[in-house]
């Protein structure tokens, strides 16, 4: 998959039926209909779980011919949103609620993960940084401005009562401008973060999994105006995607080939992800409301940020119903 020129830089890839994007149902044929799903960087959970439900050809058995686009960042795949341009994203809660505030409606559907699986703080194996303090004044990578990595970021600020330079890199740009010293430490997330700690390249100050309170860190989002025009797409998207996690889930050594082959990594770095990631994010969709809350008041840690009040970034109507492989 090679990068595009378009303004929002990112890759896609079509899944789904043939070029003419048709379903055969029954005796006839009917045109597929077309979901947008935005994802905020290759070499993250997500992608896998939605090439999962292409590898099962779930969104086929679901009625749908899939678009997948992959951004640099949860800020420029909420944007793409914002924009028309994605129809079902995966994003931190506090987007939504700063995006409300700011006339992009849209709400979280059905929850993600709740811990930072895979997520670490690191820095090159042979720096001199040792601590968390020792990063007091430094530049440390993160992929955007609003996205998870951000939030890891201004919470480590926060907890450890240092301040450094947050310097957006893309997901894409995080680990070579690491390795090449252009910045001191990245917020880094799996399976990159398994990998480049496993090769010795980089070492960890703080596992995220471990040491953040749990909360509500991603989950997938639709914007209000589909949600209401045409909800049965939201829910057949959400059916096939959490019929690709329950794959994932119950055919290990697919899915870890599946994970090797899409991240480019060794398959042992993969199980790592597969057992670390694949196995711990929300296999049905639930959300908590203290958990979103939790999350909110994370993403505030760097001071006041105007946000809608929390009962209207989220919505329960929609309960997924994994598509059977």
């Amino acid at each position: 998959m090679s990068e595009t020129s378009t303004p929002i830089a990112r890759r896609r890839f079509l899944v789904g039926s043939a070029a003419a994007s048709t379903l055969l149902i029954g005796s006839g044929a009917r045109a597929a209909e077309r979901i947008r799903i935005g994802l905020p960087t290759k070499t993250y959970w997500p992608t896998i779980v939605a090439e999962a439900a292409k590898v099962a050809k779930l969104y086929e058995k679901e009625g749908l011919s899939a678009e997948l686009t992959i951004y640099r960042g949860g800020a420029e795949t909420f944007e793409a949103m914002a924009a028309g341009a994605a129809d079902l994203i995966l994003d931190p809660p506090s987007l939504v609620a700063t995006g409300r505030k700011r006339g992009v409606a849209s709400k979280l559907v059905a929850g993600g993960s709740t811990a930072n699986l895979g997520w670490f703080l690191v820095v090159p194996a042979k720096s001199p940084i040792q601590k968390v303090a020792d990063l007091q004044g430094k530049k440390v990578g993160i992929t955007s401005a609003g996205s998870g990595s951000d939030i890891l970021a201004v919470w480590t600020m926060a907890d450890r009562k240092v301040q450094f330079t947050k310097v957006p890199l893309g997901g894409g740009g995080l680990v070579p401008n690491l390795l090449s010293g252009n910045v001191d430490a990245i917020v880094l997330y799996s399976p990159l973060s398994f990998q480049l700690m496993k090769s010795g390249e980089a070492r960890s100050l703080i596992d995220y999994t471990k040491e953040v309170p749990a909360n509500l860190t991603s989950g997938w989002i639709a914007p209000d105006r589909l949600i209401a025009s045409n909800p049965q797409l939201v829910q057949k998207g959400l059916n096939a995607l959490y019929g690709g996690l329950a794959w994932l889930r119950a055919n290990r050594s697919e899915a870890i080939k599946l994970i090797a082959e899409t991240n480019e990594i060794p398959a042992e770095i993969a199980a790592l992800e597969y057992e670390g990631t694949t196995l711990q994010l929300v296999p049905d969709g639930r959300m908590d409301r203290g958990e979103i809350q939790r999350s909110l008041e994370l993403a505030q840690l760097s001071g006041p940020i105007d946000m809608a009040p929390l009962d209207d970034i989220f919505t329960t109507s929609f309960k997924p119903v994994p598509t059977k492989a």
